[in-house]
């Protein structure tokens, strides 16, 4: 018997793949990149390539487990966990570690989101391998596997590990979603990674975790140790999964414990969290136009990503870095930069004026939502991420007044920051919805 168990997450609802993703039929059951799978199951088929079927669990809402049945049929059936109640990481991974604990002692797991795009399968597997090894060599270690930063992106989390010649490193501290100017910063310190939400420890380690950090919780689901796993198990979920604190794993028990590492991981990642994102990841054809699904005639058009239903005829010209996606009884034309939320794009502009004179901006700007009823807009004075480029009218070497207006959604405003032309300058701008 495999000691070896994975607990796949799979309860979003994917608001911000509106019109595709549904809360009736969220992203992690789409086919997003049109590879004849939905992310669900690839995520389960690359877990498989080392833990068993039967050593999987799937932790999804009570309205998805009949999607997850018809996607997953070799998924038992009591592996399929339905959560009563949205409640955060936290009570779904402690309850998964108490079942997986009851069924075997001796158990160590990983738990993985079920919506990732992860293309280096074998290395990730390879990487899943070092970190199982590694949980066993140090049975109180909590592990997770962290993400090379490929840019000073303010959407993620970032892990600061401990500067070490060994491949896995001691995590000195997990750290908020950064603005830019601070990203920049993890990215020059050269030992933050983006925190991609894979934890791998084994049972004892993360049970003990939580007892010791989050009693209350921790009793809330001991008390049900007799029930679970057998058929009274979903009326003791019903009844007392709500009273749990909904909570981050991170914030329960990560940064409460001395005995977490991670490892850097070789493998390409991607949470596909926004249309941009998955434009990304697709493969593009000769003029940068990415296609799912649809069969595209395109005219001066470059830059876009269209999906459609399948064989759908699509006729662009003209149109540059757009979204275009056909679904159902909604056709969404947005550009490539716009932030879905909720089904409601806010789309961003952003004008610059250097020494008074308004120039276009043309650099790679980034949007994150905040709590309070702000999208923040930052970006840097570069193209791409190909390097530094220098402001039409502006010298290099030479201080320059700039003002950066944002527009989302039709609300405005702005930010003044200086340019010297050498590559070292952000800007961010707070927009009030």
């Amino acid at each position: 018997m495999s000691n070896k168990y994975a607990v796949i997450m799979a309860g979003g609802v994917g608001s911000r793949f509106w019109p595709v993703s549904k809360q009736s039929f969220p992203k992690q059951f789409h086919d997003m990149l049109g590879l004849g799978k939905s992310l669900l199951q690839m995520t389960f088929t690359r877990l498989q390539a080392q833990i068993p079927a039967n050593n999987i669990l799937i932790l999804t809402n009570e309205a998805y487990v009949d999607l997850v049945k018809e996607q997953l049929p070799e998924v038992l059936p009591e592996n399929i966990v339905a959560e009563p109640a949205m409640r955060n990481t936290a009570p779904c991974i402690l309850l998964a570690a108490l079942k997986i604990q009851k069924m075997n002692p001796e158990a160590s797991m990983i738990v993985a989101p079920s919506d990732h795009y992860i293309a280096e399968e074998d290395l990730f597997n390879e990487d899943l391998a070092t970190t199982f090894a590694f949980c066993e060599q140090h049975p109180q270690a909590l592990m997770t596997l962290g993400i090379q930063p490929t840019s000073p992106n303010t959407g993620y989390g970032y892990i600061e590990y401990n500067q070490e010649t060994t491949a896995v490193k001691k995590v000195n501290q997990f750290r908020e979603k950064p603005n830019l100017e601070t990203a920049q910063q993890f990215l020059d310190a050269g030992n933050f990674l983006w925190n991609a939400g894979i934890f791998i420890w084994s049972v004892d380690a993360v049970v003990d975790a939580f007892a010791k950090a989050q009693p209350t919780m921790t009793q809330l689901f001991t008390n049900g140790m007799q029930v679970l796993n057998t058929e009274e198990e979903v009326s003791f979920l019903e009844s007392e999964y709500p009273k749990a604190e909904n909570i981050s794993v991170d914030y329960a028990i990560m940064e409460n414990s001395k005995e977490v590492y991670v490892l850097p991981a070789r493998f390409s990642w991607n949470d596909l969290g926004t249309w941009g994102s998955l434009y990304d990841k697709l493969e593009k054809n000769e003029e940068s136009n990415a296609i799912v699904n649809a069969s595209v005639t395109a005219i001066e058009s470059h830059g876009n990503m269209v999906r459609t239903a399948p064989g759908k005829k699509v006729i662009l010209q003209g149109l540059e870095d757009y979204i275009v996606v056909d679904q159902d009884d909604v056709l969404m034309i947005i550009p490539k930069n716009a932030f879905i939320y909720d089904g409601r794009p806010r789309i961003y502009r952003i004008f610059v004026e250097i020494d008074g004179r308004k120039v276009a901006y043309k650099g790679d700007a980034y949007t994150s939502r905040s709590t309070t009823g702000t999208t923040i807009v930052n970006g840097p004075f570069y193209l791409n991420g190909n390097g530094y480029v220098q402001l039409p009218g502006s010298t290099a070497g030479t201080t320059h007044e700039i003002k950066v207006f944002a527009e989302v959604y039709g609300n405005t405003a702005s930010t003044r920051c200086s340019y010297g032309g050498n590559g070292d300058d952000i800007f961010q701008v707070l927009v009030r919805y």
